[in-house]
Order: structure tokens, then C-alpha cells, then sequence
């Protein structure tokens, strides 16, 4: 069993992080990611839409997958959070691998809630990213975010 993908340390300072590519992000606005996504934008995080069928999603533009993003944008990228199915994150990964290679600033993978790959998770970790597994980004920063008052 892995012990390292869902520490306290390491959700806080992913969540840190000011931008986010979001693979598998839905133009659907009843959908989990979109929602996320919105969520995130809207607390101060930029974006970056990955959906080979959407041009725009939120006002920002879309790109087919993590490779097709500009390098200028690829530079700023340190979280990539993944709304796709459990058997299709490990590609995401390696894709997610070459643009650390390339440019050092990529830190996280994020698997949303309900996805879990310790495969891919193991692959990225010995590439030196380090892994969040079965979160969701918007819950845990409502989470550790929260006001609280004592009387």
C-alpha cells in the first residue's frame, strides 16, 4: 500500500500551486470537473483546459492534451488534475513527465475523487512529481479554507 499520495502536508501545498491544467475538463456545467474547474477559477487559480473536442471552456482556451499547450503556458503548469478514467491516467502522466522534464515547474498529479492508478502514481513519483489519489481540489480547499469562529 502507498502511503505518500494524500498526506495533509501535501494537499496544502498543492494547493498552493496558482496553476492548474485540468485534464478531461467538461463544457457541461452539470459535470463534476466543470464545476471544479469554476470553483477554482473563481478563487483565484488560472486554468488551463484540457478536452480534444472544446475550443473554450470558462473563457480560457482549450487544448487537445498536455503536449498541444504552448511552451509559454507548459512553463507555468505545477499541478495537473485529472477528471478521466482510472485505466486512462497513466498517458496523462507521461505526457505529464516530459513537461517536468522540460521545465521543472510541474509538481503535482492530482487524480480528482473516485480515480485511483497506483501504477501510473509510482511512475510519476519515480519521475520526482509528487501524487494526490481520490481528492477533489474544490473539497479540499473549501476544507482548508474554512472560517471558524469560537464564542
Amino acid at each position: 500500500m502507498l502511503n505518500y499520495e494524500n498526506s495533509e502536508v501535501r494537499i496544502k501545498s498543492a494547493l498552493k500551486s496558482r496553476t492548474i491544467a485540468i485534464v478531461g475538463l467538461s463544457r457541461d456545467p452539470n459535470k463534476d470537473s466543470y464545476r471544479v474547474a469554476e470553483y477554482l477559477k473563481a478563487n483565484g487559480y488560472h486554468i488551463i483546459p484540457i478536452n480534444p473536442f472544446s475550443e473554450e471552456i470558462l473563457g480560457e482556451r482549450c487544448y487537445k492534451n498536455l503536449l498541444e499547450v504552448p511552451e509559454e503556458v507548459q512553463k507555468t503548469i505545477e499541478v495537473v488534475n485529472i477528471f478521466r478514467p482510472a485505466q486512462e491516467v497513466l498517458p496523462i502522466v507521461e505526457q505529464a513527465i516530459q513537461l517536468k522534464k522540460k521545465h521543472g515547474k510541474l509538481q503535482y498529479i492530482w487524480m480528482q475523487l473516485g480515480i485511483i492508478n497506483r501504477q501510473a502514481a509510482k511512475v510519476a513519483e519515480k519521475a520526482g512529481l509528487l501524487v494526490i489519489m481520490d481528492r477533489c481540489m474544490m473539497i479540499e480547499h473549501k476544507r482548508l479554507n474554512r472560517v471558524h469562529h469560537f464564542i
